[in-house]
């Protein structure tokens, strides 16, 4: 059969050939069963660079084939499986694994046992209520202090780790996988001129490149925006029809499947990654077995002088992920990942079931769902900048989602603790304990302890005297003033490594900021009974830093128009 390029309009497929279980096969390498023919090999619709000649044998050797140009196979491939993207993109998960999903916020069994212990715990109160307050105050604060010291020893064990071994050894462009980067985008018109940007600042093979733009299908303006500066004639767009839940995960599991590359990292609007980024995440992969799953790029801020809120959100990332994440990983113990800048092995990310659509923390319950497969998850020596959020109403919406998704995690990876006990052994479950669940638990306890000494100081009732008994008062107060000073401590060290010793004094401040973390931590335990899969919006590009870069490159391009 002769080469040609194939009309779609005239030339219709025959659907019984193409079977959704293969189409990351069909979008890996771009071939699409299309016609049955009598006496001779199956016809293939096959993707080509661009519409030139096709008939050149040396460039493409199969006779049996139709070609079309490659952003017209994309599209072909994302409307024959439309139907089946959008339920798999929500529903995978939770077929294939449904005690991994929090499609349902607690199992029969949770429920059953949270309802024994309210039951045990109000027989104790009727019975002996003075005991029961005694004995609930004795348990809060020393998990409170437990959290705070588990804390402080992976500080430690992040500074005292030995220095990090020499770069892998680089790839030669021929050498490098094709990547797929993962762009979904909410009600980002705004942002997407600095995210073409920062992709266009990307030091890697163009050819290599496989950038998914991932836009809602009722997201008009975002639409029109991405039209109007050109991006659908450099990124693959993918709309996203309407399901529920509304979240970011399940945008990136409808696009997962349409991955070209060996691997996947996502990216999120507002960021600027380091340009060899790409590059030394798949040296991490090659030089390294099929059990690293997962590299965690670094996160910061470029805007974190902006003002105090700003400060005080840059000291906390650089704790989190120049740190504490470093230490989990020099522990062996199951890494919570961050929400973007994530590289992994697309096949096996597919294999595990993708996002659950339904948890709106997605990367940390991802980061323990990996952990309890048995793979593995590196930190990677390189940091993608993001704007940091400058407004206190939008910093609490962000926040309480994130707090909100952690005790989705908690909950969902304790249906099964045992079985997860013989994954992560004791460090990696007591890391849970006082790591995932400390990081709401400790911000729902924090006013507590304010609450008490506050009463103390000014009444000195006795009340409090009976309720907290001087050891139990003592040890409370201790609770509240080591907790926080150890906490000011750790945001003073944090940005040590990278050199911005200029925000350290920001650090004082820092009980200030946990207050506030403690107002979206009762806002997210409200949500989890309320509208635990609602994900509550981010604004971007509100920092005058953002607004700067934006109207620049805009200014640039209108000249470069003109």
């Amino acid at each position: 059969m002769p080469h040609r390029i194939i009309n779609l309009w005239t030339s219709p497929p025959d659907r019984e050939l193409q079977q959704f279980e293969r189409i990351q096969l069909y979008a890996r390498r771009e071939r699409l069963p299309w016609r049955r023919q009598r006496h001779a090999p199956n016809e293939e619709l096959r993707a080509i660079e661009a519409s030139g000649d096709p008939l050149a044998e040396a460039r493409f050797p199969l006779r049996a084939a139709s070609y079309v140009p490659r952003r017209l196979f994309r599209d072909t491939l994302k409307q024959r499986f439309e139907a089946e993207l959008s339920e798999a993109s929500v529903h995978a998960l939770r077929r294939s694994a449904p005690h991994a999903s929090a499609h349902r916020l607690m199992t029969g069994a949770q429920k059953l046992i949270a309802s024994a212990l309210i039951l045990a715990a109000a027989a104790f109160f009727a019975a002996a209520p003075l005991s029961a307050l005694i004995t609930f105050n004795v348990c809060v604060t020393i998990y409170f202090l437990a959290a705070i010291f588990f804390r402080l020893y992976l500080t430690f064990v992040g500074y005292s780790a030995p220095p990090a071994p020499p770069p892998d050894p680089p790839l030669t462009d021929e050498e490098l996988p094709v990547i797929t980067i993962l762009l979904p985008v909410y009600d980002e018109a705004d942002g997407l001129a600095l995210l073409h940007q920062s992709m266009n600042a990307l030091d890697y093979p163009t050819e290599k490149l496989d950038i998914k733009l991932i836009m809602e299908a009722d997201d008009e303006k975002t639409i029109a925006e991405a039209q109007r500066l050109g991006l659908d004639r450099h990124f693959d767009c993918i709309i996203v029809p309407p399901s529920e839940p509304r979240t970011k995960p399940k945008a990136c599991n409808h696009a997962l499947y349409l991955a070209r590359g060996e691997l996947v990292v996502i990216y999120d609007a507002e960021d600027s990654p380091e340009p060899d980024q790409l590059r030394k995440a798949a040296a991490a992969f090659a030089a390294r077995d099929e059990k690293l799953v997962c590299v965690q790029a670094r996160l910061n801020y470029y805007n974190a002088s902006e003002n105090w809120l700003t400060r005080m959100f840059a000291l906390e990332y650089a704790l989190w992920f120049d740190n504490l994440l470093p230490a989990l990983e020099a522990l062996r113990i199951p890494i919570p990942l961050g929400g973007t800048s994530n590289f992994f092995r697309t096949r096996t990310l597919i294999e595990i079931g993708g996002w659950d659509p339904f948890n709106v923390t997605e990367d940390a319950d991802l980061g323990l769902r990996l952990a309890q497969h048995g793979y593995r998850t590196d930190i990677l020596d390189s940091t993608t900048y993001e704007e940091a959020n400058c407004k206190t109403r939008n910093w609490i919406r962000q926040r309480s989602r994130w707090m909100k998704g952690y005790m989705q995690t908690w909950l969902v990876h304790m249906r099964r603790p045992f079985a997860f006990h013989r994954v992560a052994g004791w460090r990696g479950t007591l890391a849970t304990q006082l790591f995932v669940a400390g990081n709401f638990f400790s911000a729902l306890i924090n006013p507590i302890l304010w609450i008490v000494f506050a009463l103390w100081l000014a009444t000195g009732s006795d009340f409090i005297s009976t309720v907290f008994p001087g050891p139990l008062l003592a040890l409370n107060l201790f609770a509240l003033l080591a907790g926080n000073f150890f906490f000011i401590y750790l945001a003073v060290i944090a940005p040590l490594k990278r050199d911005w010793v200029e925000l350290s004094p920001t650090a004082l401040t820092a009980p200030f900021y946990w207050l506030l973390t403690s107002v979206a931590a009762y806002k997210a335990l409200f949500q989890l009974f309320t509208r635990p899969s609602f994900w509550e919006k981010t604004d971007h590009v509100l920092s005058a830093d953002a607004k700067k870069r934006r109207e620049n490159l805009l200014g640039l391009k209108e000249k470069e128009a003109a």
